[in-house]
Order: C-alpha cells, then structure tokens, then sequence
C-alpha cells in the first residue's frame, strides 16, 4: 500500500467515528456582535446564511447580531484553478488575494467559513491539491485569529456522487480532515458533510430520483436548511432537531415569515454591497449599491424588523 491509500483510509474511518458521535456544541460568546460568513458560491447564493440571520433574530432579538455575508463564487482557499475554468474567461478566485481587506473592513467578532467545494477543482483525490487545501484553511484560521476574531469552520457540502464518484469522493476526504482537526487542534467545525450524504441517501431509499442539488454542487432550499440546521445544533439550539424547514422554524415566531422575508431582503442588499467594496477579482459579479447607500436601506429594514418583534 502507498502511504497516500493509507491516508485516505485513516482519514475514512475518522469521519465514520466522528459521524456517530456527532456534533459539538459551541456557545456565541457575549460579546460578539458582528458575525462574517466567508465561502464559494454557496455562501453567496445565501439562503442557509438568511435563515441563521432570521433564526437568530426572532430567538435572540436582544443581542443585536450583525451577519454579513462575503461569500465570492468559484473561490477557492488553495488558491487552484482547474484549466479552461469558465471556458477559460478566468482563473479561479482566489481568497489569499481579499482576506485581508475582508477583515480591515468587516472587523468581525466571529467568521463562519465554509471552503472546500471548490478547492480539489473537480478532479479526483491528488495529494498535493489536498495539501493546498490543509495550508490554505490552516493559513485562513491564523490569518483571523490574528485579526482578534474567533473562527469556526463548516465541512464542505456534498459533492452528489451521480455527477462524479471520484469527486465525491474528494469532499468526503477533506470533509473528514477538517473534522480531525476538532480533536488534533481544538478548532471549532460543524459539519455539513455528512448530515447531508445521510439525508440524500435515506430519501434515495424511497425516490431514486431525489436530489440535493441539480447540478451536483448547489444546493437547493432544502439542502441550505440541512446546512442551517446543523449549524443551529451546533449552536446548542437542540429545538431545531425536528424541524423540517425554515418555514416551520417562523410559523413557530410571531410574524416569523415576514421577519425572515425582511432578513432575505436586507442580505440579498448588504451581500452585494460589502463584496464591492472590499474588492475582489471575479468577473460577472453583482455591483449593487454603495456601501453607504447599502446601510441606509438596512437600518430601514432593521426598523422594520423590531416592529414586527414587538
């Protein structure tokens, strides 16, 4: 056996032994006031990162959480691109070139990330991009540290495996280190990953046809309330463990539903303007409002907001 086979099976029944113990719990320290979601294009696509801003708005309306969204699509943190990206138009963003401007600007108090869709570029398991990927979340976590924020890392989403078994297989090995990491280093992970593989193949069981995500990579409202779910539980919010949807989560709320459209609302505006302004360097990108302009129409949806919460 090579020593690269030997990896990949450790790192296989880690993942088997983590997943039956499952999830950490991880208490939002007093003192945080503005939360930063960082990613690819799932995080910007934003709805698992709506649904974390309405829920902690309807439950905590005291403690004034501010959660901006920064996710960039196509970005990596190795900093790979596979060739002819996007029919060769552009290389892959690479986060190394905007981290810095990210944190000068948002000053966060807590960053959520979520990497790792992207970082193997869609070709099957290869030690060295693995290794890009281990520095490149490692240069991340002590790049935010160093800044004064804590950081909390999610495994990536998965990769459905009809699309492509070997890249699927990718995201279970990073997925699974990422996770060793709780225990190697004490960093704080949720995990996505594997909740979501669970869900997909138990509903497989019953409609063969079933999807997460169209295309194998984004997923769909269901699969961005699968990630806020287990970022919930991971935030000890155990009354989530039975809810279906975000839906279900509001109805439980007065007002609940318009709060969460008034949250949508004031992320889909502020998303746009704060990747503008920090800068960034993928093509095709929404401008949106200026940052300024952007503020203005979310203290107005935030009054909204704490009228409906009275």
């Amino acid at each position: 056996m090579t020593n690269n086979f030997l990896k990949v099976i450790v790192v296989f029944i880690i993942g088997f032994q983590f997943n039956v113990h499952g999830q950490n719990q991880y208490k939002i320290p007093q003192e945080v006031k503005r939360i930063l979601f960082v990613g690819n294009s799932i995080t910007y696509s934003g709805q698992y990162v709506s649904y974390i801003d309405a829920y902690l708005s309807l439950r905590y309306p005291e403690r004034n959480f501010e959660i901006i969204n920064v996710g960039l699509p196509s970005e990596t943190v190795s900093g790979l691109s596979e060739p002819g990206h996007a029919d060769g138009k552009f290389p892959r963003p690479d986060l190394h070139e905007r981290l810095d401007r990210i944190l000068a600007s948002v000053k966060p108090d807590l960053v959520f990330a979520c990497y790792g869709m992207n970082d193997g570029i869609y070709l099957p398991f290869d030690e060295s991009r693995f290794q890009k990927y281990r520095e490149g979340i490692l240069w991340l976590t002590n790049k935010v540290v160093e800044s004064g924020a804590s950081i909390v890392h999610m495994t990536p989403p998965i990769y459905d495996d009809r699309k492509g078994e070997a890249y699927a297989n990718v995201l279970d090995i990073y997925a699974d280190w990422l996770i060793s990491n709780r225990y190697t280093d004490q960093w704080e992970v949720i995990d996505l990953h594997w909740p979501m593989r669970k869900y997909l193949e138990d509903k497989r069981i019953t409609n063969d046809n079933y999807v997460l995500a169209n295309d194998g990579v984004h997923p769909n409202d269901t699969g961005h309330w699968i990630m806020a779910k287990q970022l919930l539980l991971y935030l000890g919010e155990e009354q989530v463990s039975k809810v279906n949807g975000m839906e279900e989560v509001v109805s439980q709320f007065t007002n609940g539903n318009e709060i969460l459209k008034l949250v949508e609302e004031r992320q889909r505006i502020m998303k746009d303007a704060w990747i503008s302004s920090i800068g960034h360097k993928r093509p095709g990108m929404n401008v949106g409002l200026s940052l300024k302009e952007a503020k203005g129409k979310s203290e107005m949806l935030e009054k909204e907001i704490r009228n409906l919460l009275e």
